[in-house]
């Protein structure tokens, strides 16, 4: 990404990389020096919990296959930034294959690996929804083959001009489900606004 901002496309650009993991922090440090990408650095960190050192609020925020509910306070971060462009690989999505029931669908949620990859595309599509709520344009697209990761939907959102939501009905469908997504708490609780 920085190769194609910054030497292709000639942009100024400062990117921060964010990781729980020590080791892949210093690693991707160590690259960044060895290919001469200076406005490239990462940081050891939870997102749920990161504040820019200069307050400055990024224009595009990237997530790559943050487990879990760490892409639900990625999305939450990049809202309340009001970033401009939002690109989330989504992986392993759990919290809602613990939550969901549906009654009418118990033929096919009995079998678990049916209901794991169920819940993995009610999550990203209510994330979509959630997204477009918060007045941004929203696509789910795939964005790698299947042959090189199951884990191939990108969720793209692009911040509208007019900054107009679109009301959905995610909560309907959550309802329905017996879901409640975590991002849905971070961005709609009322009890935290």
């Amino acid at each position: 990404m920085y190769y194609l901002l910054v030497s292709v496309k000639g942009l100024d650009v400062q990117i921060t990389g964010l990781d729980l993991k020590k080791d892949v922090i210093a690693n991707c440090n160590a690259l960044a020096k060895k290919c001469g990408y200076d406005r490239l650095n990462f940081l050891h960190g939870d997102i749920a919990r990161y504040e820019s050192e200069d307050g400055k609020h990024p224009d595009m925020v990237v997530t790559l296959h943050a487990c879990d509910t760490a892409t639900d306070y990625a999305l939450e971060k990049a809202v309340k930034w009001g970033a401009s462009v939002i690109m989330c690989v989504p992986c392993c999505q759990h919290e809602l294959n613990k939550q969901i029931e549906c009654d009418i669908l118990s033929p096919v949620m009995k079998y678990g690996l049916l209901k794991e990859r169920f819940a993995a595309l009610l999550t990203d599509g209510l994330r979509a929804e959630m997204l477009e709520e918060s007045g941004y344009k929203t696509q789910i697209l795939e964005f790698i083959d299947m042959e090189h990761t199951p884990k191939n939907i990108l969720i793209r959102a692009v911040k509208r001009k007019t900054g107009n939501s679109v009301k959905t009905d995610f909560e309907k469908t959550a309802e329905f489900m017996h879901a409640e997504p975590t991002l849905q708490k971070l961005l709609f609780d009322k009890e935290k606004k």
